[in-house]
């Protein structure tokens, strides 16, 4: 069997394999997925393991496994792919690779960003002076989800590499969406009025405030619309959106839905006219990409890393993330239906084809077999 067709195996580390807790998780579990079904071994390190599929662990699908096993798992393995430069037990997983000459990747998630770096931003300088560089410039790669990401966490690793790859997204559910009306009879929406979605954790990085001072903007101009809000957050988080909503006097505008997955996530997508996140950062934002596979055009801004590739498919909005900014944008398609509509087709036709089934993980394969060669990997990126 020839190098190039040898089934791999892979070792992922994430702490917590918890889907609750954001889009990293699900990255990790649907490339694993993806790339067991081309024929590779993937294990999945973790001290939690609460959302590993419960087809998993079984014969010819991916794995999950205690930290206690790194050491056997990293030793027999071909690739190493560590996520987040924070975790506390990756220097010791990264010495076992290299004494064991299994090459390492990291992939940060958009924990490099400008914005992520002011967060705690001393404690985190001071982690990548003592070890952290050390770390990202000994990877045989440092992943990357877009080239605005590698421009904003290069400095933190001046002599590394860096090589961008997008996430894989399973576009299935979209393919053939439930019928709007599920979700509109399951959160009683007035189906006369266009709806705008916001779909994320509630919490002050993701800026539902800018959203519904936007949307307290619109009711002002005669904007007839539905702001739908669906996620949870901390208690603190969510009793302070709902304080501003009563301060906007958003009762009749804003309805908030709790975490909605399932077919009536789908549903609810497919039923928007609009979705809109006015972000503070996201790496790869999964939402965006899920809104416009559900063929809903997205308004969002340029802290998600990803908002080039969003902005060239035809089917979103860049825009300031300020409320006035988001309520011209959003008024721009509830008042256009026409527009909205052609956005809706182009947003939805890039992102069924840019993450068909297989395609980003074969793009990964190739990524993981220049690593496990030696070869430079940049070259595997498409």
């Amino acid at each position: 069997m020839s190098d190039q067709s040898r089934p791999m195996r892979i070792v992922h580390v994430l702490r917590e394999v918890v889907l609750a807790h954001g889009g990293v998780t699900r990255a990790v579990l649907d490339l694993g997925t993806e790339l067991a079904d081309l024929g590779h071994s993937v294990t999945v390190i973790t001290r939690d393991a609460t959302d590993i599929p419960t087809d998993w662990n079984q014969s010819g699908r991916p794995a999950s496994a205690p930290f206690t096993e790194a050491e056997t798992l990293i030793r027999q393995a071909d690739v190493l792919h560590l996520h987040t430069p924070w975790e506390r037990k990756s220097g010791k997983m990264i010495r076992i690779a290299k004494d064991a000459g299994t090459p390492y990747v990291i992939t940060p998630h958009g924990m490099l960003d400008d914005w992520s770096m002011e967060q705690k931003g001393l404690k985190k300088r001071l982690y990548l002076t003592l070890v952290g560089r050390k770390h990202l410039e000994g990877a045989a790669a440092v992943h990357c989800t877009a080239q605005a990401e590698v421009e904003q966490a290069k400095p933190w690793f001046p002599k590394g590499r860096a090589v961008v790859l997008p996430l894989v997204l399973d576009t299935a559910p979209f393919v053939s969406l439930p019928p709007p009306s599920l979700a509109i009879d399951k959160f009683g929406l007035d189906p006369e009025r266009p709806i705008v979605l916001f779909i994320s954790r509630i919490h002050y990085k993701k800026g539902l405030d800018t959203l519904m001072r936007a949307s307290a903007t619109l009711r002002n101009r005669g904007v007839n619309h539905t702001l739908a809000i669906a996620g949870t957050g901390p208690a603190s988080e969510e009793r302070a959106a709902h304080e501003l909503a009563d301060e906007l006097k958003l009762e009749g505008t804003a309805k908030f839905l709790g975490m909605v997955s399932g077919e009536a996530k789908f549903s609810l997508m497919g039923a928007a006219t609009a979705s809109a996140l006015p972000t503070h950062q996201e790496n790869f934002g999964f939402v965006n990409v899920e809104s416009l596979a559900a063929g809903t055009p997205t308004i969002t801004t340029k802290r998600v890393d990803i908002w080039a590739e969003l902005e060239s498919s035809g089917g979103a909005v860049i825009t300031e993330r300020t409320p006035d900014a988001f309520a011209d944008a959003l008024a721009g398609l509830l008042t256009d239906p026409a527009r909205a509509d052609a956005m809706s087709d182009a947003g939805r036709t890039w992102a069924l084809d840019r993450f068909a089934p297989g395609r980003i993980a074969s793009e990964y394969e190739a990524f993981y077999r220049k690593l496990s060669t030696g070869a430079d990997p940049r070259t595997a990126a498409s």
